[in-house]
């Protein structure tokens, strides 16, 4: 029996699917419904080709860690174990390799200076080049391939007297201030102003202690505590900086509901979680599938245009990508070692209609394409964020002839009609997107809409149920009277 059940219950899930045209992608795409439940879709995207230092006749990449795309196209690899940066044109055909660069001592005299395990790189929106250097404990910025200044050696009460500085990823804002994720820093992202001081922290992972994890710490011994998990807030994974300023970043969460983060200014966290209120990557575990290998490992993020961003798993090797309101538009991805599957994903990027992934163990960057479907739905989300929701609802419309259960594209028709006052329309549509929210507030105005439609016929109704009420009151104490004058007699 219980060699069965699994089977049955796998059996149940498949055959509560679509199916959808066959194409040739060594993975599943899929997302979650309302219930949570796990629904295959088409692909959003698919292989677009590898590319590896060996292919751009620069020898072969040695653990590479990070990946960033230029303003000017130009993408970038953090070779960490060949202690270089690799610069490669837009089509990735053709590469240049940056070693280190001209520096001059504290005597004056001038030397070249190398890196030494640089781990992520990041351009600015003036295109200068931010590397995280890490064994060198520093921050070079470099401009054309000469040196801007370095950052190192923080100083403030903040920091412990032993304080060691690893920069391992890293952002910079249209200020350049450099956000930075220090090696097990776990006050949150360091920033950096536009001089390279150190000026504080910006954003904390709280930390969530259950009340058995209290109670029991109420009554446990020094020894006892000593051995236990430390309640310290979890690192950050990734970060990257929108066109606005605002700050993304990513971290592994244990409870599996929250890998992203959007800070403002103050460091606040201000990221809206959508419908379902989860932004930890897989459901864990989803109510129609087998897998209980824990919730994703999110080890990266990237934001795309249009409040678009998305999500690196290294567990299960998958890509999640999020609107600007926190809804979730697709999934793809899978570890294999098929050509388009990842053994150790560790960082993501994003150039044009293309998505790129640095994987570790390949030592290679890998290149995914948009098919029609997750191009309609990037454009749909696109125009609505624009404000252009009628051009939206015509790429639901499309989106929905590919994938008639999507969500999604119901509850992005809905809000379209919701903005235009067609509520009616709206709550049909929100109805089965299985958006609660958004129909709570599609039949509130609705219900208005009747109201104020109607409101001469109710008023004029009222009245004349008034005056119909006064005259047979009238009328009753008439006959009553006459009674009493016949009883009388």
């Amino acid at each position: 029996m219980k060699r069965i059940l699994p089977l049955v219950l796998a059996l149940a899930a498949f055959c509560t699917l679509p199916v959808f045209a066959a194409v040739d992608v060594p993975y599943d795409s899929y997302i979650f419904n309302y219930r949570q439940y796990l629904e295959f879709t088409p692909s959003p995207y698919i292989p677009d080709g590898n590319v590896s230092g060996v292919n751009l006749g620069v020898g072969a990449f040695s653990l590479p860690r990070g990946i960033c795309v230029g303003p000017d196209g130009r993408v970038y690899v953090a070779d960490t174990g060949n202690n270089r940066i690799v610069v490669m044109n837009p089509e990735m055909t053709e590469a240049e390799v940056i070693t280190g660069f001209a520096n001059t001592g504290e005597d004056g005299a001038a030397f070249d200076d190398t890196f030494n395990k640089p781990w992520g790189v990041t351009v600015s929106e003036k295109g200068q080049l931010y590397i995280a250097d890490s064994d060198n404990h520093r921050i070079v910025v470099l401009e054309e391939g000469e040196l801007v200044r370095i950052i190192q050696n923080p100083v403030s009460e903040m920091l412990a007297d032993d304080y060691v500085f690893i920069p391992l990823e890293l952002g910079v804002d249209y200020a350049d201030r450099v956000y930075v994720i220090g090696q097990s820093m776990f006050q949150g992202i360091m920033v950096f102003n536009e001089t390279g001081d150190f000026t504080g922290f910006y954003g904390t992972i709280p930390v969530t202690v259950s009340l058995w994890q209290r109670f029991w710490r109420l009554f446990s011994s020094q020894e006892q505590l000593s051995g236990s998990t430390l309640f310290i807030p979890t690192e950050f994974t990734g970060v990257s900086v929108d066109k606005e300023g605002f700050i993304y970043a990513s971290c592994i969460d244990p409870n599996g509901t929250q890998a992203a983060f959007r800070l403002n200014p103050k460091g606040e966290d201000v990221i809206q979680k959508g419908e379902n209120g989860n932004l930890g990557g897989d459901t864990y575990p989803a109510p129609n599938t087998l897998d209980y290998g824990g919730p994703s490992y999110i080890v990266d993020i990237v934001v795309r245009d249009k409040g678009i961003y998305s999500m690196l798993d290294r567990r299960r090797g998958r890509i999640f990508t999020y609107d600007d309101e926190g809804n979730l538009l697709y999934i793809f991805g899978g570890l294999g070692t098929q050509e388009g599957t990842f053994r150790q994903p560790s960082s993501i990027a994003y150039i044009g209609d293309r998505i790129l992934v640095l994987d570790t163990d390949r030592q290679e960057v890998m290149a995914f394409k948009e098919t029609d479907y997750g191009r309609l739905i990037n454009e749909a989300v696109g125009l609505r964020y624009d404000g252009d929701e009628k051009q939206a609802v015509e790429k639901w419309r499309e989106v929905l002839k590919l994938n008639e259960n999507l969500e999604l594209a119901n509850v992005g028709i809905g809000k379209a009609y919701l903005t235009e006052g067609n509520n009616k329309e709206a709550m049909r549509h929100l109805k089965l997107g299985m958006n609660r929210t958004y129909y709570s507030i599609a039949f509130k105005r609705y219900r208005n809409d009747i109201l104020k439609e109607n409101l001469g016929n109710i008023l004029t109704g009222f009245a004349i149920l008034l005056v119909a009420l006064y005259i047979w009151r009238l009328i009753r104490r008439r006959g009553a009277g006459k009674g009493d004058m016949v009883s009388d007699e």
